[in-house]
């Protein structure tokens, strides 16, 4: 199966009723943690690279090693700038060979949004990429109870079609009450704007701020009418999780820290294709 746009699955993910995860990458010991998860559970995935990581400094090199071993996989693979900060970032993720770029725009205003957004399109697609971008704002779970349940950011349901018509984005991630990163609070996530937005629109929803849901949320949200969530917080806490406990051991090694970091992209990765529903939705020869 060669590396491919997430385009197609996302469509099909948004006519079936689930979602393919987004999982954010830094190294090689992640990546194959995920391929591993997907190949395991013959799903389709993306691995994302966010923008401020310091792995994009070398963003080239990391992506020649990501596409050498999607290349392989017997699953469907893409490779997806997470919130790129401006057109140049995106542009640069596009030469470096990703095959689909999320352009962050939620911070500006309506008409800057809508520009930049726009000449990201147009380079995206004149090299078979594909475009996610934001409207409202998804903020930091941190903050959760300064902003999401004041409902401060959210998506306005009037200005979807006018943003994706004038844009020309293949998905729009949307600000329903999520956020990133662990909540502080309860989430309140408005299943009834997720409803409304995607009853106005044919292009597949995101959710960004996937982590710290109970796995029945997800379903609700899916059912909503979203078809992609990002997730790395719940990864992250479980790897630091793991390797706390091999550092008391012993004989531990920087190979024991390195292993559980695998095995915990692996078996969490596993888990949410499941929870998502992705499991089962690609062929594996």
């Amino acid at each position: 199966m060669t590396i491919t746009s997430i385009k197609n699955d996302l469509t099909r993910a948004s006519r079936e009723s689930y979602a393919v995860p987004l999982y954010d990458v830094f190294d090689q010991i992640g990546v194959d943690g995920v391929l591993e998860a997907a190949e395991n559970k013959k799903a389709p995935v993306i691995m994302g690279i966010y923008s401020g990581a310091k792995v994009m400094h070398y963003a080239a090199a990391f992506t020649a090693y990501l596409r050498a071993r999607a290349e392989r996989s017997c699953v469907p693979v893409s490779i997806m700038l997470d919130h790129g900060a401006s057109v140049d970032q995106c542009l640069y993720a596009l030469e470096c060979g990703f095959t689909d770029v999320m352009y962050d725009g939620s911070s500006l205003s309506i008409e800057e949004n809508i520009e930049n957004t726009r000449k990201v399109v147009q380079a995206a697609h004149a090299c078979g990429a594909a475009v996610e971008a934001e409207l409202g704002h998804v903020g930091s779970g941190s903050e959760y109870d300064a902003y999401g349940g004041l409902r401060h950011g959210f998506t306005n349901p009037d200005m979807v079609e006018k943003f994706i018509a004038e844009t020309g984005i293949d998905f729009l991630a949307i600000a329903f009450g999520n956020a990133h990163g662990m909540y502080k609070g309860e989430p309140h996530l408005d299943l009834d704007l997720v409803k409304e937005i995607r009853h106005r629109v044919e292009i597949p929803l995101v959710m960004h701020g996937g982590t710290g849901l109970e796995d029945h949320q997800y379903r609700e949200v899916i059912k909503a009418g979203i078809a992609k969530i990002n997730l790395f917080t719940v990864i992250h806490n479980e790897a630091t999780r793991r390797m706390v406990l091999v550092a008391q051991e012993k004989n531990a090694s920087m190979f024991s820290f390195t292993d559980q970091e695998q095995t915990a992209y692996r078996d969490v990765c596993e888990h949410y294709l499941d929870v998502l529903e992705a499991a089962g939705k690609a062929a594996c020869d």
